[in-house]
């Protein structure tokens, strides 16, 4: 039976700021705890090496230790301050647009339907692989906070581009993923842009054969 959750601390050993995640050093001693940023309370400054973290000894399905409900107890050097506070707005700021990309895709291809109507299958086709990849991303969250086994950025972002990127900003934003790696939102708004074109290109062709 795998013991239950324990109250330890520790020392931020190393963390990586744009995957979200690093390791403590108990001070009691014995293997580095894996901890992920979701593990800290929702608001508060991120977390730098050399930070004293507070944290729950939990165990992962495999056995490996990691740190639940975890806090930053001191506060080691910060030399750019306020480098997380920047980033952290720029999350919101792009769940915002996430969300109102997703609201103007719905006003386009209404507007289209009402022009001409759009095949049944291109709505199930939206709607099936937002949901598949809503569940991909929480699936690689989960494996994220528990060290598990990771879907690749490629295989996400090649969902988003079949037509699952509305589900991808939402899973987003509802599961914290993905929204602080810079490079990632770059490729994966390219993905965006691509899949809507492709899909007014196509609604344009198909009223030609209409017409």
């Amino acid at each position: 039976m795998k013991p239950g959750p324990v109250r330890m601390k520790g020392v931020l050993s190393t963390w990586n700021d744009e995957r979200g995640f690093g390791f403590v050093t108990p001070v009691v001693g014995g293997a580095d705890v894996f901890v992920h940023i979701s593990n800290f309370p929702e608001g508060s400054p991120r977390p730098v090496a050399g930070d004293e973290v507070g944290y729950l000894l939990e165990f992962s399905p495999e056995g490996k230790p990691r740190a639940g409900r975890a806090e930053v107890l001191a506060a080691g050097p910060r030399p750019r301050r306020s480098e997380p506070v920047a980033r952290l707005t720029a999350g919101r700021r792009a769940g915002r647009l996430g969300y109102l990309a997703v609201l103007g895709f719905a006003g386009i291809a209404l507007t289209v339907a009402l022009i001409r109507p759009i095949p049944y299958w291109v709505w199930i086709l939206y709607v099936g692989m937002s949901f598949v990849t809503f569940v991909a991303y929480a699936l690689d969250k989960r494996a994220a906070v528990t060290a598990g086994w990771r879907l690749s950025e490629g295989s996400l972002l090649a969902l988003g581009l079949a037509c699952g990127w509305p589900g991808a900003i939402v899973a987003q934003q509802v599961a914290r993923h993905k929204t602080m790696k810079m490079s990632f939102q770059i490729v994966f708004w390219v993905t965006v842009i691509v899949n809507v074109v492709a899909f007014v290109v196509f609604s344009w062709v198909a009223s030609l054969d209409f017409g």
